[in-house]
């Protein structure tokens, strides 16, 4: 399995350690990549979430037919009161709708970098949340989580539970941010 990773950053580095435990073979995009050229079947964009569109239209051709993951969490970063999309939409769908020809995902926006690394929510293992419409590319991100057994992967249902995702991410944000839970914890599945 080949995965681009657009970012560097905490969350990046992040999930590359996850899926490269399971033996995926991952290269980094960032700002400094001259003539980067999108090589993985999965793409995940570890970026801030204004920066998707510039992405989107940078990169549709080359994100054509490709399994794309957003991670972002569209809030208001100024205020941390409200997330920036339309209470009928989420960051995700303004992207699927930008990427037509892509199998667009949203996964671990509810997931902190630290818990990712780590493998654990407390005495819980990490999981990831996965929403969207393509069962099937679902399922290819959700082998590629899990093949390390360090984490494991819910499939959360249709595009449009990405906004319920959004908002359990924005929640866990907020708390961190307001020092209630430590960026090395958060939410975690129990089953």
């Amino acid at each position: 399995m080949n995965v681009t990773i657009f970012g560097t950053g905490n969350m990046g580095t992040a999930i590359e350690k996850v899926l490269s435990l399971g033996g995926a073979s991952v290269n980094h995009i960032d700002q400094s990549t001259s003539n980067p050229e999108v090589t993985g079947d999965i793409v995940i964009l570890a970026v801030p979430y204004p920066a998707l569109n510039q992405i989107a239209e940078s990169y549709r051709e080359q994100l054509a037919g490709k399994i794309v993951v957003d991670i972002t969490n569209p809030l208001n970063f100024e205020t941390f009161d409200s997330l920036v999309v339309s209470a009928d939409s989420s960051a995700t769908a303004e992207l699927a709708s930008a990427l037509p020809t892509s199998k667009v995902l949203k996964a671990f926006n509810t997931s902190f970098a630290a818990t990712l690394a780590s493998g654990e929510v407390g005495d819980n293992k990490t999981t990831v949340l996965i929403a969207g419409d393509d069962t099937e590319a679902k399922a290819t991100l959700a082998d590629a989580i899990t093949a390390g057994g360090s984490i494991d992967a819910v499939d959360a249902g249709s595009l449009k539970r990405a906004r319920e995702l959004e908002s359990v991410g924005f929640l866990q944000l907020t708390l961190a941010a307001a020092e209630k839970v430590s960026w090395t914890s958060g939410f975690a599945v129990v089953r």
